[in-house]
């Protein structure tokens, strides 16, 4: 009698691990096909799809912040190609400064009027003088709001004479509201040439 108690204590204990081992089994089934389930939703949720000529393309969707520091660079970059980029027409120089005002504060329009005033784009126009920079660098801060100094040359072609000269500026950029004008959304503040040395001068 008391054997067969013992082997039904046993089977009992059996069925009841058997028991608990399934259950867990069902629990991490549930568990991983619901955290998978999840990872493909999210994956489609930052996922679009753009319809172009009949043909259907994928994007994908990012985070905006984790671009704003490559914005930045862009964005600098593109105002000291638009402020000294110059050619010896005034249309063409109005242009580019108009567009290169949009994207910095009056410290710009201050600079631009100083050298206005001092006849520097009307000597440019009667010498017939062409004015270009190559941006070498942009150093960006890690922190917010950034300040970024940025590393360029310039080049003077006149008829006679090539010159190269380096310049290093400095500013602070602050977020903005996006427009056409001003396409990554920042602000140049406190914008001001350091340094603007002739390198060299070469006869053409």
């Amino acid at each position: 009698m008391f054997e067969s108690l013992k082997t039904i204590d046993s089977a009992f204990k059996q069925v009841k691990a058997l028991a608990i081992i399934f259950i867990a089994s069902c629990l991490i089934l549930a568990i991983t096909v619901a955290y998978f389930s999840f990872q493909n939703s999210a994956a489609a949720a930052n996922r679009i799809y753009v319809l172009e000529g009949g043909q259907l393309l994928t994007a994908g969707a990012r985070d905006a912040r984790s671009d704003r520091p490559v914005e930045a660079r862009a964005h600098v970059k593109q105002f000291h190609e638009d402020f000294f980029t110059l050619d010896p027409d005034q249309k063409a120089i109005d242009g580019n400064i108009n567009k290169a005002l949009y994207l910095a504060d009056n410290s710009a329009k201050r600079e631009y009027e100083n050298l206005k005033e001092k006849g520097f784009y009307n000597d440019l126009i009667a010498a017939n003088i062409s004015m270009e920079i190559t941006v070498d660098s942009v150093v960006l801060s890690k922190n917010r709001p950034f300040t970024a100094r940025t590393y360029a040359h310039q080049r003077l072609i006149r008829a006679t004479s090539i010159t190269n000269r380096d310049l290093i500026a400095d500013c602070t950029l602050r977020d903005v509201t996006r427009s056409e004008n001003n396409p990554h959304g920042f602000l140049m503040e406190n914008w001001r040439v350091l340094q603007n040395t002739t390198l060299s001068t070469i006869s053409r």
